[in-house]
This record gives C-alpha cells, sequence and structure tokens, in this order.
C-alpha cells in the first residue's frame, strides 16, 4: 500500500492502487468539514504536509539546498567572467576608436558585437542548465519525502495526505491536520 504523487499538473495521489483527486478531496472536507485525523464522512481519513517546511527543516533538505546553491554559485561564476571579458573588449574598443583605421574600427565592434550574442546564449544555456538541476534535485527529493509521508500516514490509518503549497489548490486546512513536523522527525531519523 504506497503513497505514489501524480505526474499531471493537478495533484493526485495514489492509495493502494486507487487514485485520489485533490478537487474530490477539497469539495468533500468544504463541505462536510474535517476534524483531526478523523474520518471524512467517506470514511478516509486526511493529512497535509507541507513540502517546503520538510525541505527546510530536514538535514537532507538542506543538503539538497546547499547542492543546488553551489551549482548555481558556480554558473554564476562563469558568467562573471565572460561579463568582466566583454567589459574589458569595450573599455579596449572606445579607449582605441581614435587611432583605429574605419575598417579596423568597424571590424573591432563587429566581432564586439559577437561576443555579446555569445554571452548571451551562454547565458541562456547556463539558466536552462540551473533549472534542469533545480528540477532533478527537487524530483529527487520529492521521492524521499513521498516515502517518508507514506511511512507517517499508515500507523495513522490515514488515507490521504494533500500538499500543502503556497499558490497551491488548498485554501484552508485545519493545523492539526499538519503531519509536516512528524514527517520531518521521521526524515532525519531515516535519512541523517
Amino acid at each position: 500500500m504506497g503513497l505514489r504523487a501524480g505526474r499531471a499538473s493537478k495533484r493526485i495521489w495514489r492509495i493502494g492502487g486507487h487514485a485520489v483527486g485533490l478537487a474530490a478531496i477539497g469539495l468533500g472536507l468544504a463541505a462536510w468539514g474535517c476534524a483531526a485525523v478523523s474520518p471524512t464522512p467517506s470514511g478516509a481519513k486526511v493529512g497535509v504536509v507541507d513540502p517546503m517546511k520538510v525541505l527546510k527543516e530536514t538535514a537532507a533538505g538542506k543538503r539538497a539546498e546547499e547542492s543546488l546553491n553551489a551549482f548555481i554559485k558556480n554558473r554564476q561564476a562563469l558568467i562573471e567572467l565572460e561579463e568582466k571579458e566583454l567589459k574589458r573588449m569595450e573599455e579596449d574598443l572606445v579607449r582605441q576608436a581614435s587611432v583605429l583605421s574605419a575598417n579596423a574600427k568597424k571590424e573591432r565592434e563587429e566581432q564586439f558585437r559577437r561576443r555579446v550574442m555569445e554571452f548571451q546564449q551562454k547565458g541562456n544555456e547556463l539558466n536552462r542548465e540551473i533549472q534542469e538541476k533545480q528540477r532533478e534535485v527537487m524530483e529527487g527529493f520529492r521521492e524521499k519525502v513521498e516515502k517518508v509521508v507514506a511511512k507517517v500516514a499508515q500507523p495513522l490509518g490515514m488515507q490521504v495526505v494533500i500538499e500543502k503549497a503556497k499558490g497551491g489548490t488548498m485554501l484552508y486546512n485545519d493545523a492539526s491536520l499538519d503531519l509536516s513536523v512528524k514527517v520531518i522527525e521521521a526524515f532525519n531519523k531515516e535519512m541523517p
């Protein structure tokens, strides 16, 4: 009996092979309300987890963030080096503009424009690399969180755990439904 997130843009949780959509859960909760770890009218026990809190407050989450930040700093350093080189080229061009022939000046300006275009392309490529690395790190961490959530939710008899996220589909939840602290504790024990 596993808990697994769907990959669709809407949040779908699979529990024991059954797909449960947030819209259906949200309508049920909004219509009838839900007490802490108590069954909904349909009999399903519901919990809530804030994955960003888990990321910020677990050792593995902090390591994932540090890894991502180091990768980003490395890419930023590459961009800064290129930027300094472009500034040096521009300053040289401005300084030598009065002594260069018209053809030489035009050639140097064209060379500078090409380097600027290369710089922009490299910047775009580095941004794509950063986004891909971020997606890779976050997906790996999310998979670990899902396993720990299942281990915490099952002994509590929960059949559904909803992700709490800013700007997400959940507008309100009773604080007693929040399993984030229990997930953080279990996560730190399992993956120190």
